[in-house]
């Protein structure tokens, strides 16, 4: 089948556009993310309690395992672990500061302060605040009832596994389908071979499943950025999944990339509305007296849908990787080999699933997007 009025050179420019769009964008949001909750820290009277100790630990190891770091891990702890340090850069009070991660990890519980060109800071959970008074339990970092640290901070725009996990993926689309579409250009009319044969059927899906259903003629316009999406959700849902490098990031479960995701969606919804779109905001058909209810709830409406585009990816996501974690974590907790025979089986059909709703979510998310993009677009005509 023809496609190359989709994946001709123009169209491609659009995909490329669109790509290192997510990635900039991306990364300029996630390095200003909100402050989360931290990980639970283990004071010395909680040490003499072994059960509790270990439960805290498989809590805070699966939470550390689905966040974000300045590091890339491979295998192993302490004087045996094998990492990759990642660039730290800081915006500092005394300007830009940058150094390898793993220059100042070796204290990650804000008890020593150190120095980087001439701008104190403490290392606390792998975040970097500027120290306050020493409190009881040595640490230069204030705490308040919910765990959060609240020092203030230089500005961290510093490029973590997530950040380097979106370049490569933007990288790996960039090189799949400038190949696909040269191989258009090459073979036109001819039947698809190689990786073109192979990624034929799904963006024929895309096309006849997702946009023209959705978006009817107009759908052409918008193929790029919904072939963008796709590939891009789905890519990084399944190298999440992959247990080593270059997987192991949990991309499309970080609320900022998702949020960026959503916010495009939303751009390109609100650019291209036209006035009957506008229309059903601003006049709804409902009596006029009617009007000052219906007006606030259409255009609070306008924003809960990328917020559900933003929280359906981000919490599916992250919860199959807690579930799987949560599963190999059990046996653990109980110490028990029958565990084991019950938790592996159940671990190993939970991340074939994965697999399944890795596209599911991918799926999910364009043709919401393609809706929302068609309802903006639709015609008086049509209904």
């Amino acid at each position: 089948m023809d496609l190359s009025q989709i994946l001709n050179s123009k169209k491609l420019v659009h995909i490329a556009f669109y790509a290192v769009f997510f990635a900039c964008v991306t990364f300029t949001v996630s390095a200003q993310e909100p402050e989360k909750v931290e990980e639970p820290h283990v004071t010395r009277s909680e040490m003499n309690a072994p059960h509790e100790e270990k439960e805290e630990d498989i809590s805070a190891t699966i939470l550390h395992h689905i966040a974000d770091s300045h590091e890339w891990h491979f295998w192993g702890e302490g004087e045996h672990k094998v990492s990759v340090p990642l660039p730290v850069i800081l915006w500092t009070q005394n300007g830009l500061v940058t150094f390898l991660s793993n220059k100042h990890d070796e204290n990650d519980h804000g008890t020593e302060i150190f120095e980087e060109k001439g701008q104190p800071m403490v290392n606390y959970h792998g975040k970097y605040y500027y120290p306050g008074q020493k409190n009881a339990e040595g640490a230069y970092v204030e705490i308040d009832e919910n765990g959060v640290p609240t020092n203030a901070k230089p500005l961290d725009v510093s490029i973590t596994k997530n950040v380097v996990s979106l370049f490569l993926s933007v990288i790996v689309l960039l090189l799949v389908f400038t190949g696909i579409a040269k191989s258009y250009r090459v073979r036109e009319m001819k039947a698809p071979k190689g990786l073109q044969s192979i990624l034929e059927p799904i963006i024929i899906f895309v096309r006849d499943d997702i946009a023209k259903p959705q978006l009817g003629h107009r759908y052409a316009a918008f193929m790029p950025y919904l072939l963008t999406v796709f590939f891009f959700v789905w890519l990084n849902n399944l190298m999440g999944l992959i247990p080593f490098f270059p997987g192991g990031a949990n991309l499309t479960g970080n609320i900022s990339v998702t949020m960026m995701l959503a916010l495009c969606t939303f751009v390109l919804t609100t650019v291209n509305g036209n006035k009957n779109y506008w229309g059903h905001v601003f006049t709804p058909h409902v009596p006029w007296w009617l009007y000052p209810l219906m007006i606030p709830v259409e255009i609070i409406g306008l924003f809960t849908k990328p917020i559900a585009l933003m929280i359906r990816l981000f919490a599916n996501i992250t919860a199959g990787h807690i579930l799987i974690l949560s599963l190999i974590s059990l046996i653990f907790i109980l110490k028990s080999v029958f565990v084991a025979g019950i938790a592996v089986p159940f671990v190993i059909f939970i991340s074939v699933i994965e697999l399944v709703v890795g596209f599911i979510q991918a799926f999910i998310f364009t043709i919401l997007s393609a809706l929302f993009i068609g309802m903006a677009v639709e015609e008086h005509t049509a209904h």
